[in-house]
């Protein structure tokens, strides 16, 4: 009968096999709903090889590309770390109310599910700046949430977009789409 450890060891050997089984079969099913969500459009608006390449210039440019911000998101939704982008989306919307009233609900529904401790979708920022969000939620105001929308966005940038530009999600989409053009030239 095997060790303790040499059962651990073996126990934590199959769950990383599952894991890589896992992380290949999401990444098929990724480019399934990615074929499926691009192939209703008109061949004007479809997505390009050259605009898809584009993406890796820069987080501004995946952002603003329709296509690049939905693989962006599905992307983090497949690893489970989605609240960045969904809080600094959610941002720019807030950004764009003009009621007060709006504001203010709106603002407190913000702080509830990303920036208070123990949230459902708490973001990573520093206890000087959710205290400082924690205060101005009871006036807010249309930029009371840009300290920490510029925190998660640099960690965006140093974190989950670079380990998107290295995804297979990323890398098979762009071979995908080079097979494409090459049979169409």
């Amino acid at each position: 009968m095997p060790s303790p450890t040499a059962q651990r060891l073996n126990t934590h050997f199959i769950m990383d096999r599952e894991d890589r089984k896992r992380n290949k079969n999401i990444g098929k099913n990724f480019m399934c709903r990615l074929q499926c969500m691009f192939s209703h459009t008109s061949s004007s608006e479809r997505l390009s090889l050259e605009d898809t390449q584009q993406w890796s210039q820069s987080l501004e440019r995946l952002l603003e590309s329709k296509y690049g911000l939905a693989t962006f998101r599905n992307f983090l939704k497949s690893e489970y770390s989605d609240e960045n982008i969904e809080f600094w989306l959610t941002c720019e919307d807030y950004k764009k109310i003009k009621s007060s009233f709006r504001m203010s609900s709106r603002a407190k529904k913000i702080y509830e599910q990303f920036i208070k401790a123990e949230s459902p979708k708490e973001i990573n920022i520093d206890y000087h700046t959710r205290e400082q969000i924690k205060r101005s939620v009871k006036t807010p105001t249309m930029h009371c949430f840009n300290d920490a929308q510029k925190i998660v966005y640099g960690l965006m940038e140093r974190d989950s977009y670079p380990r998107f530009l290295r995804s297979d999600v990323y890398r098979t989409l762009l071979e995908n789409l080079a097979a494409a053009d090459a049979t169409k030239g």
